[in-house]
């Protein structure tokens, strides 16, 4: 639970509710500490991440060095960024960005 109590930006993340559920993302700015910004890099761009109550969210102990460095100097990240840690992650796991329930 400590994970959820203080999310981090570029945490990795696999949303639980909504339209996206199942999906993996990457924290991009933490709002408060109901609510942080996700975004993908694909269906989800930097320039439109969704607000997101981070109840409807699983966070994972892994976080992005390279989303993390690139914010920190430019305040900005690539979405091929975004797209790459979350295929590390995908791959990683070995499980499907597609995939709901388990």
């Amino acid at each position: 639970m400590n994970a959820e109590s203080s999310p981090q930006v570029g945490q990795l993340v696999k949303i639980l509710k909504g339209k996206e559920a199942g999906e993996v993302a990457v924290v991009i700015a933490v709002v408060d500490s109901r609510f942080v910004y996700i975004a993908d890099g694909g269906k989800r761009k930097f320039d439109g991440p969704k607000k997101k109550n981070i109840l409807h969210l699983e966070f994972t102990p892994i976080i992005s060095s390279e989303v993390v460095n690139s914010l920190k100097e430019t305040g900005r990240v690539t979405n091929g960024k975004l797209r790459y840690a979350v295929m590390n992650y995908v791959r990683s796991a070995g499980i499907s960005a597609m995939k709901k329930g388990e």
